[in-house]
């Protein structure tokens, strides 16, 4: 890049011939969502976390819905004072379990959320990431060191979705993926938004929740969500709930133990059940833990099995909760 150049990405730029990272200590916004917004169901179920985003994105995906934010080219509507141990205080203040980076893609401010993730971990708080795996190696591996869980969007199986769609490839998040499974202890879920047309076919879900079987094994949770018309696919319908529902079908008939819907309201879908007697272990209604049925060990109370996940030994009270945070507030 020539001086003073941005990448596609937007937030790193050559500054008298270094390339830095120029939203560092700035953010889009914070808010405390449930966990299972994230979506992760089973991390910490029922807890608060602390919500943040910056601006800009390492993908150039069609159907963004945070494109506002991903694609934002107005840094000063970045807030100026966001300073890592501000963030780790707030979310202790606030009694957040968790601090959450999302919105956009936390690999593009990996030395940020770095320094945010030290400072949470001070204070026993756990770092999240929501991220579409898109990584090179090396950056991966010190990224992930920091971070206590993840949810990884797998957009599509197809190659010709991630290049036309998004503008990146597919291989390199199916290698973060078989990283985070083999070589980390990151807690990870799985997101595919189905897009009617470009991701949704039988044939598709079929071969993906195969590869997770095969490379990842049956207990990592899958989530198919319906897609909204959005940024730069107005005229692309929005999803059946049929075909999401269908899609979690196949997901389980191919042996992946717990798989759930997302953006439409359908309380079986979003519970869990016990991949072992098949009793209901975690009933929610939307983002709201309805019913709670593990023991202090994360065990069914019907038969005794263990559900994969990192529980407590009971679950938050946070519910379906939203609250804006002022970090300039004492």
């Amino acid at each position: 890049m020539h001086e003073g150049q941005r990448g596609l990405c937007f937030v790193r730029a050559n500054v008298n011939s270094e390339i830095v990272l120029t939203t560092w200590g700035r953010s889009s916004g914070f808010v405390i969502d449930p966990i299972e917004k994230k979506p992760l169901n089973h991390f910490l179920p029922g807890t608060p976390v602390l919500s943040f985003g910056t601006a800009g994105c390492n993908l150039a995906c069609k159907f963004c819905q945070n494109w506002d934010i991903s694609k934002s080219r107005e840094m000063d509507t970045l807030l100026a004072d966001a300073k890592p141990e501000l963030i780790a205080d707030k979310a202790q203040q606030l009694g957040c379990r968790s601090v959450v980076f999302t919105y956009n893609d936390p690999v593009i401010f990996h030395e940020y959320a770095i320094d945010v993730a030290q400072a949470c971990h001070e204070k026993d708080i756990n770092t999240v990431a929501v991220t579409a795996g898109y990584v090179s190696p090396e950056p991966r591996a010190e990224f992930y060191q920091y971070m206590d869980a993840a949810n990884v969007d797998l957009k599509a199986f197809t190659e010709r979705f991630y290049h036309k769609i998004t503008g990146s490839h597919l291989q390199p998040v199916l290698e973060t993926l078989k990283y985070l499974k083999h070589e980390t202890q990151v807690w990870f879920e799985l997101t595919t938004l189905l897009i009617p047309g470009e991701n949704d076919s039988d044939a598709e879900i079929q071969a993906m929740s195969q590869w997770v079987v095969d490379n990842l094994g049956p207990d990592v949770p899958m989530h198919f969500s319906v897609f909204h018309p959005d940024w730069k696919m107005q005229n692309t319908p929005m999803t059946p709930e049929a075909t999401v529902i269908k899609a979690r079908q196949i997901a389980l008939d191919n042996g992946i133990h717990h798989v759930y819907v997302g953006n439409m309201h359908n309380k079986y879908a979003d519970s869990t059940w016990c991949q072992h007697c098949g009793g209901l272990v975690i009933g929610r209604d939307w983002y709201q833990i309805a019913e709670w049925q593990l023991d202090p060990h994360g065990c069914c109370l019907s038969c005794g099995g263990i559900c994969v996940g990192v529980f407590d030994s009971s679950p938050g009270e946070w519910g379906r909760k939203r609250q804006l945070v002022n970090m300039t507030e004492v």
